[in-house]
């Protein structure tokens, strides 16, 4: 019979679970392994142990969060018509860097009522002008839409779950939008619905793991789409270098300016094509035309007045396990 965990524990000299924390000079490899790679491994800078009686190697004490303060406090109540009454409520707001996730806690108060269906379109709607600090909008429930005048930090829009989000520069601003990083790293990490609007650059690692949200945006930095599964993405212009690798599912659309684009792109388990058909390249101009009217674009206003001769510099990528997958779909329904 196996020996209970409390004789181990005394037998390497522990009396409670806590003092056997990060204790990993008690740990040692395994010497009835023989593959041939095993005999190969050297865990000891792993497993080095430096105690510290100054550092305690496990939580044991409270932390204030200081969650009484968050902003979100603020939104809850002027957007108490609609949690309660259903009522459209609109506010602007001034934000700094040092308030992070806004709008989480105030999903969660319209997921806690309405659900996953949330609240129709725009029954909330914050125009928030200033420097938006890490996870602007992240988790932001349906019925939600921020629009925001400034920039944001990174994990914009992290796990983002049917809120609208609007983002362009201040109004006032002279340089080219599309030439300057608005947002920060790792932008809808993991979103699964909804759709998002920014008159800018994206940084690294734009839209990794998306499961379901549609944006437009004007450029992106390396990595984009890495890992998606889900959802649409039209950038207007420069991508940076490996783009949709690992991507599985969803639909990217880049528009490829001077030719340089497709050699950016991780082509190992996507394909390139072209718009299957008139009722595609339509549905991704209307996409276009609404992220011109929410930011006044540019770079979107070009590519709306000049449509139909530049349609053959549009690429769109395509996951190929994702495209059969919707083969399948569509037979069946048939």
């Amino acid at each position: 019979m196996a020996m209970e965990l409390r004789e181990i524990m005394a037998m390497l000299g522990f009396r409670t679970v806590n003092e056997m924390i990060g204790r990993s000079d008690k740990l040692a490899m395994r010497k009835d392994i023989h593959h041939w790679k095993a005999k190969y491994l050297n865990l000891d800078r792993i497993l080095y142990h430096t105690p510290n009686a100054k550092c305690a190697s496990y939580c044991c004490e409270s932390q204030d969060f200081a969650l009484n303060s968050a902003l979100d406090n603020q939104l809850i109540e002027i957007a108490r018509p609609a949690l309660e009454k259903g009522k459209r409520v609109t506010a602007k707001i001034p934000i700094r860097n040092l308030n992070r996730a806004i709008g989480t806690m105030l999903s969660a108060e319209i997921s806690r009522k309405y659900g996953e269906m949330g609240l129709p379109e725009d029954t909330i709607y914050f125009k928030m002008v200033g420097s938006a600090g890490q996870s602007f909008g992240a988790f932001g429930a349906r019925g939600l839409t921020m629009e925001l005048e400034g920039e944001a930090n990174d994990y914009f829009g992290k796990g983002l779950s049917g809120a609208k989000i609007i983002l362009y520069p201040p109004r006032r601003a002279q340089f080219a939008s599309q030439e300057n990083v608005i947002v920060g790293n790792v932008a809808f990490y993991g979103a699964t619905s909804g759709e998002a609007y920014i008159r800018g650059m994206g940084g690294e690692r734009f839209c990794v793991r998306n499961s379901g949200v549609q944006v437009v945006i004007e450029a992106i930095g390396d990595h984009g789409c890495e890992y998606m599964t889900g959802g649409q993405v039209i950038i207007l212009g420069e991508i940076g270098k490996n783009f949709a690798a690992g991507m599985s599912g969803g639909i990217a659309y880049l528009f490829d300016q001077d030719g340089k684009i497709r050699g950016r792109i991780n082509c190992e388990i996507v394909e390139l094509e072209t718009f299957a058909d008139a009722q595609e390249s339509n549905a991704i101009k209307n996409m276009i035309e609404r992220f011109y009217a929410y930011t006044g674009s540019l770079i979107a206003e070009e590519r709306l007045m000049n449509w139909e001769q530049q349609l053959h510099k549009w690429i769109k990528v395509m996951p190929r396990d994702y495209k059969r997958a919707l083969a399948v779909q569509l037979e069946a329904t048939r």
